[in-house]
């Protein structure tokens, strides 16, 4: 699949590539990125390089991991990441981290709604999930900002740093942006005890 650019009213979504490699080193010396997302840590400059220029193409050339930095159009600052792994033929995991200096403006949940409207009509998905270490508050924030609904805990789900780790996984529906699925969807009804 041949990488795609989005726009928001903030933001340009484009993949990143080797003039990105610099930015996305910077930003991920934030502690609070290597402390929530499975990044390497120390996260060294040949991680950002194998990232730029062999990760992000090969999840696009192979429709695996579709990535986009999130930019301000003027000038192109990096203020985030953002990714959706292919889980089925209809299901996407969306994850996402924003740089420090750009917290709290509301980019990445921008940057999410604007993804899963995409993976929606464009990808024939129909779940988009969003699973974080339980305790990762922003990222749940940003999660639900975007209209993801919170269903519950993973018991060790996530490996980080070698350690098994409960996950919190929500899911956004294309129902949830006022789109059709590709396949009816039967909500189960809860029938009292």
């Amino acid at each position: 699949m041949e990488p795609v650019t989005l726009t928001t009213a903030r933001l340009l979504l484009r993949t990143v590539g080797p003039q990105d490699t610099e930015a996305v080193h910077a930003a991920a010396q934030d502690p609070d990125i290597q402390r929530w997302t499975t990044i390497p840590s120390p996260y060294l400059p040949e991680h950002a390089r194998s990232f730029t220029e062999e990760i992000v193409p090969e999840g696009w050339a192979n429709g695996s991991m579709l990535t986009f930095g999130l930019f301000l159009p003027e000038g192109e600052e990096l203020v985030g990441m953002l990714g959706l792994t292919m889980r089925s033929l209809s299901t996407a995991e969306i994850g996402f981290w924003a740089a420090k200096e750009h917290r709290g403006n509301g980019y990445v949940t921008e940057g999410a709604v604007e993804v899963s409207r995409w993976a929606f009509t464009q990808l024939s998905v129909d779940r988009v999930e969003w699973r974080a270490e339980v305790g990762n508050r922003s990222s749940r924030a940003v999660a639900e900002r975007a209209g993801f609904v919170i269903e519950g805990t993973l018991r060790s789900a996530i490996i980080h740093g070698g350690v098994r780790r409960d996950a919190w996984v929500g899911a956004l529906l294309p129902s949830d942006l006022g789109l059709p699925s590709t396949a009816p969807y039967l909500p189960a009804r809860v029938q009292p005890e």
